[in-house]
């Protein structure tokens, strides 16, 4: 039960260095200049679900106060309080994923400009029920 230590070749030497070489080039093709390609920043992926989230209970809240000609009960008040909160949560964490180092920042800046007219919005609506 010896262990032959395999006698790498000059051939194999060429084939792993060619290899390599079709590996590189593969490479340089699928990015622009060989730089490689930039991932979303996390906290701006985060910062759209909450946009994505907030809208759907939104469109929600609207639906049942349309339904119910206007007669809602303090659960749908509440539920308008949490998406106020969700979406300034959303925008602060849009904020937050602009200081991700070398990542990609359109969903930060779609979910900040979400999350900003959704809040606005909503803020609006919540001053003229108290006016």
């Amino acid at each position: 039960m010896f262990i032959r230590k395999k006698v790498v070749t000059e051939e194999d030497r060429a084939k792993a260095v060619a290899k390599a070489r079709e590996k590189q080039r593969k490479k340089m093709i699928k990015t622009k200049y060989g730089q490689t390609p930039l991932r979303h920043a996390r906290k701006g992926v985060y910062s759209c679900c909450y946009a994505a989230v907030v809208a759907m209970l939104l469109l929600l809240m609207i639906s049942i106060s349309f339904i119910g000609k206007g007669e809602v009960g303090i659960l749908i008040g509440f539920v308008g309080l949490g998406t106020i909160a969700l979406s300034f949560m959303g925008l602060v964490l849009g904020f937050r994923g602009l200081k991700e180092r070398d990542k990609n920042y359109i969903t930060c800046k779609v979910g900040i400009g979400v999350n900003a007219a959704i809040l606005l919005g909503l803020i609006g609506i919540f001053i003229r029920g108290l006016i």
